[in-house]
């Protein structure tokens, strides 16, 4: 997602979309109706999928309550930006006779917990931990904070299978279970994630 500072600049962070997407696609082979909510990324949408663009969090947030309300599976892939500025200028903030600045940032709402904790909810909720270090604790922590049935965490500080990559690697975990998943292409990994959450839906 991305958080507008002024007309001209935003706040985002480095994910391509490629994992989202390769999930989509994946779903849509399994035979799956699958909705695609996809903020601004340099991709062909997968065809079949319905596809929900948006910009913000709160855009996210906003489509993924409604579209998750008819899921069976909800998977919360997407790099959403967890902070927003508190205030919006109307016009290009200049840096002209400026020395500092300061941004002032607020958390936005965290939609893959609010998709866990709704009523009625998806059978199966499953997010994504992309983290630096400590990552399967960090996992563990999101799964039982959240109220996720899975979480597939990776490391996004080795950049083979970072950010803008076409390869990755991790774990699926879940409260019983974990499934390491070795380097693959996106879109074999994805294929695999699948199959276990339809699995698992059965």
């Amino acid at each position: 997602t991305r958080e507008p500072i002024c007309p001209v600049r935003y706040i985002s962070n480095r994910s391509s979309g490629k994992m989202g997407y390769a999930l989509a696609e994946a779903a849509l082979n399994a035979g799956a109706r699958t909705t695609l909510i996809s903020g601004p990324v340099h991709l062909e949408p997968p065809s079949g999928a319905t596809l929900l663009q948006v910009e913000t969090t709160e855009e996210m947030l906003a489509a993924s309550q409604a579209a998750a309300e008819t899921a069976d599976i909800f998977i919360g892939a997407a790099a959403v930006v967890d902070f927003k500025p508190t205030s919006v200028s109307d016009t290009k903030i200049k840096r002209e006779g400026v020395a500092t600045t300061t941004l002032d940032l607020v958390p936005n709402p965290d939609i893959i917990a609010s998709i866990a904790n709704s009523s009625p909810r998806p059978a199966l909720v499953v997010g994504f931990a992309a983290e630096t270090n400590d990552v399967e604790t960090y996992a563990r922590e999101k799964l039982r904070g959240k109220s996720l049935d899975f979480i597939f965490a990776n490391d996004v500080s080795n950049t083979a299978i970072g950010f803008d990559s076409e390869y990755n690697a991790g774990v699926l975990i879940s409260a019983e279970s974990e499934t390491p998943m070795q380097v693959s292409s996106k879109r074999v990994l994805a294929e695999t994630i699948i199959e276990a959450l339809s699995k698992q839906l059965s």
